[in-house]
């Protein structure tokens, strides 16, 4: 199990190799000012979906990416 450090420090590379470093700046502000609740986003995440549903659309991300 990696630490928290060690995630931080792999999460940050990620995105300064994504971003950039001003668009990981900027994303990093706005995860700290959004009141974004994880939680209830999750539990309506994939409300009235089938199983069936879900897999079919985690395959076509898969395909796609």
């Amino acid at each position: 199990m990696k630490t928290d450090t060690v995630i931080r420090l792999e999460a940050m590379d990620a995105l300064l190799a994504a971003l950039g470093s001003v668009d990981a700046e900027r994303f990093i502000c706005m995860i700290k000012r959004d009141t974004f609740n994880y939680t209830e986003w999750r539990r309506d995440l994939w409300k009235g979906k089938t199983i069936d549903e879900i897999y079919d659309e985690a395959a076509a991300q898969y395909e796609n990416a």
